[in-house]
This record gives C-alpha cells, sequence and structure tokens, in this order.
C-alpha cells in the first residue's frame, strides 16, 4: 500500500507576515532582508508584487532595489515567524503526529493513516482553508506517494494551490521539469548534469545510475532513484524542541572580498553573531558550514564536524580552515556565511577532551558572555575585536542585530 505524504509549503511565508502587520503595504512589493542602505543582507522571502519585478529570494537586496526602486524590506522578526511557525504545526497536529519541519515555512506530513479526514488531497485542501482562515497565511500544499515528489508538487502551483503527484501522471509532471527543481540538485550540480546533457529529471530518470555515479559520485545514484519515485524515506515524528536546526548568519559586503584579510575580517564577526546566538538560545553546535559567493554568482559551502561548542573562537577556527583549505581565489567574494548545526542543549554537559585545555575554555567562554553583556547594553560597536578595525568599513555591520539568514538551500 502507497504512503500519503504531504508537504506544506507556506507561500513568501515572512513576507506574507509582515503583511498582516502592515496593512498599509498590501498589494504592494515588499521584501524581507537586511539593510540595504549598507548594502548589507539578502533578500529572504518577497511577495507576489516584488516577484513580477524579478526579485529572487538570495540576491542581494541593492540588487533588488535596482529592479524595483519602490521595493518595501522590512528586517526580519524571527520571533515572530516561529509563532505562526508554531501555529500552523498545532494545526498538521489535529490530522498526523508525524509531522517533519523543513524550515520554518515548510513541513512534510504522513496522513496515511488520517483516512477518517479524507483522501490526502482532501486533508490537503482543508489544511489551506484552515491556515488562511485562522491564520491569514496561504499555503500550497504537494500531495504524492513518496516526500520528494510531494515537494515538487507544493513547489508546481503557487500560491494556495494543492498538486497531487501520484504514480499514474509524475511522468507527465515531474519528468519534463529542469533537473534543478528536483530536491537536493544544487547548482553545482546542476550545472555538471548540464555538461552531460542532462538538462531534466525525466533525462535523469532515464540516464543509467552508472553514468551519474560518473558525474556526481554516489549522489548521482540516489537523484537516480529520486527522479524515479524510489523515495523511501519516512516522515520523522514531530518533536518541537527541533523547530530551531542550525543557527547562521551570512552578509554582501560594502565592496568585494579580494583577499584573505578582508575575509578573516568578515568571517570573524559572523562567527561572533552565531556563537552569541547559539548562548542567547542554550545550543552547542556540532557542525560548522561556511558558504561563498563570487562576484559572478557562483556559490561554494563545506562543512566540517568540531566538538560541541558555543564560543566564536573555536567556530572562528573551524571557518578559517574550511576556507583556507578549499577557496583559491580565483574570483574576488561578493556574499559570505556561516552556519552552526547538529545543535545540542548545553545543559546536557560537555565531554571533556584529553587534548583541550579546559580551563582556557572556560576563560574563553566567560570573555565571551562578558561582551555579550556589553553589547546589550551598550551596543554592537561598544567593543571589538582589534582585528576588525584593520579596515573599519568592512567591519561595520551588526549581524545579530539585523539577523540576517541565508537560506537552508545554500548548504
Amino acid at each position: 500500500m502507497d504512503r500519503t505524504v504531504l508537504h506544506c509549503d507556506l507561500n513568501s511565508f515572512y513576507a506574507s507576515v509582515e503583511e498582516l502587520y502592515h496593512p498599509e503595504t498590501r498589494g504592494k512589493p515588499i521584501a524581507v532582508g537586511g539593510d540595504v542602505d549598507a548594502r548589507h543582507g539578502i533578500i529572504l522571502a518577497k511577495n507576489q508584487p516584488a516577484k513580477k519585478f524579478g526579485i529572487q529570494t538570495g540576491e542581494a537586496l541593492w540588487q533588488a532595489k535596482l529592479k524595483c526602486p519602490d521595493l518595501i524590506i522590512y528586517k526580519p522578526n524571527y520571533a515572530r515567524y516561529m509563532l505562526f511557525s508554531r501555529r500552523v504545526r498545532e494545526i498538521f497536529h489535529d490530522y498526523t503526529d508525524l509531522i517533519e519541519p523543513f524550515g520554518l515555512d515548510e513541513a512534510w506530513l504522513d496522513v496515511t493513516g488520517s483516512g477518517i479526514y479524507g483522501t490526502g488531497e482532501q486533508i490537503a485542501d482543508t489544511l489551506r482553508r484552515r491556515i488562511l482562515n485562522e491564520l491569514g497565511v496561504t499555503a500550497s500544499v504537494g500531495v504524492s506517494f513518496n516526500k520528494i515528489f510531494a515537494k515538487l508538487g507544493s513547489d508546481l502551483r503557487k500560491p494556495d494551490f494543492t498538486t497531487v503527484i501520484s504514480r499514474d501522471n509524475f511522468r507527465q509532471l515531474v519528468w519534463p521539469l529542469e533537473s534543478g527543481e528536483l530536491l537536493y540538485v544544487g547548482r553545482s550540480s546542476q550545472r555538471r548534469l548540464a555538461e552531460n546533457g542532462i538538462n531534466t529529471i525525466g533525462q535523469i530518470a532515464q540516464c543509467s545510475p552508472e553514468k551519474l555515479r560518473k558525474i556526481l559520485g554516489k549522489w548521482g545514484e540516489v537523484l537516480w532513484s529520486f527522479a524515479n519515485g524510489y523515495d523511501d524515506s519516512p516522515v520523522a515524528r514531530y518533536d518541537s524542541s527541533e523547530i530551531i536546526k542550525s543557527i547562521g548568519n551570512s552578509v554582501t559586503c560594502y565592496r568585494d572580498l579580494a583577499c584573505q584579510q578582508d575575509l578573516d575580517i568578515v568571517m570573524y564577526v559572523l562567527a561572533e553573531s552565531v556563537a552569541s546566538r547559539l548562548r542567547d538560545h542554550g545550543f552547542q553546535c556540532r557542525l560548522v558550514s561556511i558558504y561563498l559567493r563570487t562576484n559572478e554568482l557562483l556559490c561554494f559551502s563545506r562543512q566540517m564536524a568540531v566538538e560541541p561548542t558555543d564560543l566564536a573562537s573555536e567556530i572562528m577556527k573551524a571557518v578559517r580552515t574550511l576556507y583556507r583549505n578549499n577557496y583559491h581565489w580565483q574570483k574576488p567574494l561578493r556574499s559570505v556565511g556561516v552556519r552552526a548545526g547538529k545543535l545540542v542543549s548545553n545543559f546536557n554537559g560537555r565531554q571533556l577532551s584529553l587534548f583541550a585545555d579546559e580551563k582556557q575554555r572556560q576563560k574563553e567562554g566567560k570573555l565571551e558572555r562578558v561582551i555579550d553583556e556589553i553589547r546589550s547594553r551598550y551596543g554592537f560597536y561598544s567593543i571589538r575585536r582589534l582585528s576588525m578595525l584593520m579596515d573599519q568599513p568592512l567591519s561595520s555591520f551588526d549581524p545579530k542585530g539585523e539577523h540576517v539568514i541565508f537560506p537552508e538551500s545554500y548548504f
């Protein structure tokens, strides 16, 4: 028996929530991002009127302003978005407890055992109506027999639409789509597939697994199975403690980064922000990731495991290792980001390492908390590292205050 899996995607989520709090902007082009005057940040979300100007999620705010000078930009309010996200998941819970969040605005639901509420399509329509009537935002829902196609379904028609992808119609609906529409096919993978004459999901499905393995390694075979509808990954049971799965910041600097020193300065500001926010939420991270985007808009990301930490110095050590070992400065950098993942509560204690100087770690922890306190009282610029003064304009941004977070899909 096939499963019935839904994927619910809240349309233009951050922007839609801001419209509720700023009804005077309804019908006008709005976006959520950072400080456009300082060239900081990227577009995190945009509404339908903004989309008509060609504004894209992930592009620099100043670029979006060139496309639409009248664009209204709001700084992100994550406490507000998390509140709406929790309320949506409370609605989901009325139909199933098999709920797997995918960021704040998306989630998979397994409603195979929820036949009392109707078919998958009927449950999806009910969810869309309830979300609109109770919360004032719209959602698109994909219905399918696996997670990959359910996600594709929610992306196919927006806003406020239900799309059913079945075993009977998936070849007609899914296979003509560009390869990049398939979940987990990033820009780099899409480019490598295109270089080998593979441009659509159908071409991935009809290609031999061996050829795909030569192009993309083991991941090529995984994509082949996805394209053919063989995904059998389960929908995880919802745990409200896992709403925050990673913490990160990115920035588009006032000028392109041209050398290692430039990158060191900006990355340390970001590492401090990420570490401070980890402490605010009571987390430590076990994974550090970096995101780099060149001035030709080519993207690059790497990650590495670390001992559980919430210290900027240790996060920065991992960050520096990642970009010094992997980026060779073929092009200047326009945007950079740091993300802390695989979060664990710092109240669970930390296993002591035989090789780490725990007394020194404790001193650094106390120092960074003192810095947090000073900045909370007197502002971000009241205390700064000496290295940041080497190029003050380059380090003169407050990523924690602006709370600019890059899309998860960048990693």
